[in-house]
C-alpha cells in the first residue's frame, strides 16, 4: 500500500490523501508519463514480453510464469529489456528489485518514490501501489494505479482498499453505451476507470466515492494520464468534478444524461456495533442483504435527465420458494429485481452468474484473502450462512443492470427484461444492448404496420436442425447468433418455414398471410405465429432488408 505518513493538507482537494499517491506536481506526473512509455510499459509491450501464458497466469494472480521470463532480463547487466522488466516485476508483480535494473532506464527510481508509487528498502524499490498500462476500447493508452491486490502483498487487504481494473470494472466499460453527452456520472468511482472511458465522450463527468482515498487515487490517475484523457491539469474541473459522498448524496438536485456505477454491492453479514472502518469499503456498502443495489435502482432514475441511460452491476438475492412452487432458482431470480424498479422507467437486467449462499461466501472472503486468517476465516464463513438463511436466501444473482428514463410516453408502457446469459458473449456488449432497445422502440411505435416491412436474417445468425436417425422431419429446429449476447433460440417449425422465407422480397405480411392460406390457419395460430416473429425482430434474428441504392 502507499506510504501512510500524513502530507501536508495545501493543495488541490483530494491531491495528498493519505495513503495515496500525490497528484499535486503535474509537470513531473506528465515527465513520469513520458518516462513510462520510453521504457516500453505499455500494454502491448508487457504483453509481448511475458507472452500469452504468462499474462494469463498475472490475471489468474499467479506470478511464477512471470517471473521465470523476468529474470534472464533482470539478472543481465545492459540487457535491452532489463528496465522494462525491472518495472514490471515492481508494479505488476509486487517484487522488491534493485534500484540499478532501473539505472539505464529512462523512468528513474526518484520519479516513483516522489509521488508515492514506490519506496526505497535496504533491497532495492518496492512499489507502494499497482501501476498498470490499460488500453481502452478506443485505443487510448493509459496508466492506471491502485493499491497493491492480494497476490502483491502479504495480510488481508486494508479496509479501505482501492480496488484496480478487474473483470467486474472492464465488463461495467464493455457494456455501458459510448453516446456523446453532455454530462456523465461515475457512481462510486474507485480508481476512476469508468470516468477515464466516459471522457473521452462526454463533455463533464461527476464522480463520486465514498473513500477520499479511492478520490485521491483517481485525481492522481487524472492528471497522469492528462495528454491522453483531454484535461488541462490547471483547469481539470473543466471536466471533472471530485466529491465526497454516499450513493447519490453527493448529486441529489441534479440530472446527468448517462450514468454508470460499480457499487459497492457484495452482499456481507451485519454485525452490532460495527462502523464503517470494519467493510472493505470496496465492495460493501454497509447495508443488508442487497439493498444497496435495489436502493440505487429506485434512486437512479431521480437523477437522470429525460432519454438517460444508466449502467450498472449488482446482485441480487433468491429466496427459497414456497412448498408449491416446484420451479428452479434459474427461473425465480427475477421476481425480486422486478419489483425495484419504478413504473416509468425502462429496465434490462442480465444476469450472469447464480451461486449458492456457500460458494459466494468463498468468493469473497478468498477476495479480501481472509483465509490467511484461518479464525478470522471460519467466524465471517459462518456469518454469511447465518445471514443468508435468516432471510431464507437460496441462491445469489450477479450481472448487469441497464435502466433507461424515457423522453416521452411509449405506446404499451416501459419496458420490462429479465434474461439468465450464463454463456460467453462478444464484447464490447453495448452496441448489440443499445440496439435492442432500438428495435423494441421500432416495434413499440409500429404496433400495427411492422409486419409490411421486408426481414431477412442478420448476418451473424445460423441454423441448426437436430432428427434422430431415420426421422423424416427435425425434431428441433434452433437460430443461433454468432454475435452480442449469442442467444440461441428454438423455432417452431412454422417460425422456421417463416425465416427460410425472409429473403428480403416479401414483406412479414405477406409471408404470414402465405403460411396461414398454406396451413389453412385460423386467426390464433396465425396471432402466435406473428407474436413469434416480432419476438425474433426484437432480438435481432431478423433485420430489415437494407435499401438498395440506384448508380446515378
Amino acid at each position: 500500500m502507499a506510504t501512510d505518513v500524513p502530507r501536508p493538507a495545501a493543495g488541490p482537494a483530494f491531491s495528498r490523501v493519505p495513503g495515496t499517491p500525490a497528484s499535486d506536481d503535474p509537470r513531473a506526473l506528465a515527465e513520469l508519463h513520458t518516462a513510462l512509455r520510453r521504457t516500453g510499459f505499455t500494454h502491448d509491450r508487457v504483453a509481448d514480453l511475458l507472452g500469452g501464458a504468462a499474462m494469463d497466469a498475472l490475471a489468474r494472480d499467479q506470478a511464477v510464469p512471470a517471473l521465470r521470463v523476468l529474470e534472464p532480463a533482470l539478472g543481465v547487466p545492459g540487457h535491452p529489456d532489463r528496465g522494462l522488466a525491472g518495472v514490471v516485476a515492481l508494479f505488476l508483480l509486487g517484487r522488491t528489485v534493485p534500484a540499478d535494473v532501473l539505472g539505464g532506464a529512462p523512468v528513474q527510481p526518484a520519479q516513483l518514490v516522489g509521488p508515492g508509487l514506490a519506496e526505497e528498502t535496504a533491497g532495492g524499490l518496492r512499489a507502494t501501489v499497482d501501476l498498470r498500462p490499460h488500453a481502452s476500447d478506443d485505443g487510448t493508452e493509459l496508466y492506471v494505479a491502485s493499491d497493491l491486490g492480494e497476490s502483491q502483498r502479504p495480510g488481508v487487504l486494508r479496509r479501505d482498499h482501492v480496488l484496480g481494473i478487474g473483470q467486474a470494472s472492464l465488463t461495467l466499460a464493455r457494456t455501458t453505451d459510448r453516446r456523446r453527452v453532455d454530462r456523465a456520472l461515475d457512481l462510486g468511482t474507485g480508481c476512476g476507470i469508468q470516468t477515464f472511458h466516459l471522457l473521452a465522450h462526454a463533455g463533464h463527468v461527476t464522480a463520486t466515492d465514498v473513500s477520499d482515498r479511492a478520490l485521491g487515487f483517481t485525481r492522481f490517475n487524472l492528471l497522469l494520464n492528462a495528454r491522453a484523457l483531454d484535461v488541462d491539469p490547471g483547469r481539470l474541473q473543466d471536466r471533472v468534478s471530485l466529491r465526497t459522498g454516499s450513493l447519490l448524496d453527493p448529486v441529489r438536485g441534479e440530472q446527468f444524461d448517462l450514468v454508470v456505477s460499480n457499487p459497492p454491492f457484495v452482499i456481507t453479514p451485519r454485525t452490532a456495533g460495527e462502523d464503517a472502518e470494519d467493510r472493505f469499503t470496496y465492495r460493501d456498502g454497509g447495508l443488508p442483504g442487497d439493498r444497496i443495489v435495489a436502493d440505487l435502482v429506485e434512486g437512479l432514475p431521480g437523477v437522470m435527465a429525460p432519454g438517460a441511460t444508466a449502467h450498472l452491476l449488482g446482485n441480487w438475492e433468491v429466496a427459497a420458494p414456497p412448498p408449491e412452487d416446484g420451479r428452479p432458482a434459474v427461473e425465480r431470480w427475477m421476481l425480486r429485481p422486478e419489483r425495484w424498479v419504478p413504473e416509468d422507467v425502462d429496465a434490462w437486467f442480465v444476469q450472469r452468474e447464480l451461486t449458492g449462499p456457500e460458494e459466494y461466501a468463498e468468493t469473497w472472503l478468498r477476495d479480501a484473502a481472509e483465509s490467511r486468517d484461518p479464525d478470522r476465516y471460519e467466524r465471517a464463513y459462518r456469518a454469511y450462512l447465518d445471514d443468508f438463511a435468516a432471510r431464507g436466501v437460496e441462491a445469489v444473482g450477479f450481472g448487469m443492470i441497464r435502466l433507461r428514463r424515457p423522453a416521452r410516453t411509449r405506446h404499451g408502457g416501459a419496458l420490462r427484461r429479465f434474461e439468465h446469459v450464463p454463456h460467453p458473449v462478444q464484447h464490447p456488449l453495448a452496441p448489440a444492448l443499445a440496439a435492442t432497445w432500438e428495435r423494441a422502440d421500432w416495434l413499440a411505435a409500429h404496433p400495427q404496420d411492422w409486419t409490411d416491412t421486408r426481414f431477412v436474417a442478420a448476418e451473424d445468425v445460423t441454423e441448426e436442425r437436430h432428427q434422430r436417425p431415420g426421422a423424416e422431419h427435425p425434431g428441433v429446429i434452433l437460430l443461433r447468433q454468432g454475435a452480442g449476447l449469442r442467444r440461441t433460440v428454438v423455432l417452431s417449425s412454422e417460425a422456421a418455414g417463416f425465416a427460410g422465407a425472409c429473403d428480403g422480397e416479401l414483406s412479414a405480411r405477406q409471408i404470414l398471410g402465405a403460411l396461414a392460406a398454406l396451413l389453412e390457419w385460423e386467426g390464433d395460430e396465425r396471432r402466435r405465429l406473428t407474436e413469434e416473429v416480432r419476438h425474433l425482430v426484437h432480438d435481432g434474428f431478423l433485420v430489415p432488408q437494407a435499401p438498395t441504392t440506384t448508380p446515378a
